[in-house]
């Protein structure tokens, strides 16, 4: 029984862990993860750099190289704290119905252009369907006039 107790809290506490905003943002945004990653990095080499032995306050004036990677941990951690600032990320909507829509006007015309039957149901839907006739004159070519042949 103390093991289903266990685990009804352990998943409480993930359900509880993935609702919060920022824990989402971490897991979802790519670039947070390395800008956390890149400030972790640079701090170590800081680290590494200030317990060499030296004088602090030496190195902490003239050392290009601990400045440099000074800045950059600051620059990372200040991206970071942006995005975790701006909360979890927005979903972006991918237009489904409007993308539905717009293929289906695309699909249809493609259809009518390649298909002459299916372009003749529209038209006869539309404006009715045409009456078949075949055409024969009622009348009789005119005279030639005297004087002049008429070539063939």
């Amino acid at each position: 029984m103390a093991g289903k107790k266990q685990a009804a809290k352990a998943r409480t506490a993930a359900e509880d862990i993935w609702g919060n905003p920022y824990v989402r943002r971490v897991v979802e945004d790519a670039e947070l993860r390395e800008n956390v990653r890149q400030a972790y990095e640079s701090l170590r080499a800081v680290y590494g750099r200030l317990s060499n032995g030296k004088p602090v306050s030496k190195q902490l004036t003239e050392d290009k190289k601990l400045h440099k990677e000074v800045r950059q941990a600051a620059e990372a951690l200040r991206d970071a704290g942006s995005a975790l600032r701006e909360g979890p990320m927005k979903r972006k909507r991918r237009g489904g119905f409007a993308k539905l829509l717009f293929v289906g006007f695309v699909g249809a015309g493609v259809a009518l252009v390649v298909s002459e039957s299916l372009r003749n149901k529209v038209l006869d839907a539309l404006f009715g369907a045409e009456e078949e006739f075949d055409y024969t004159s009622t009348t009789t070519p005119a005279p030639a006039p005297a004087g002049e042949t008429v070539s063939s």
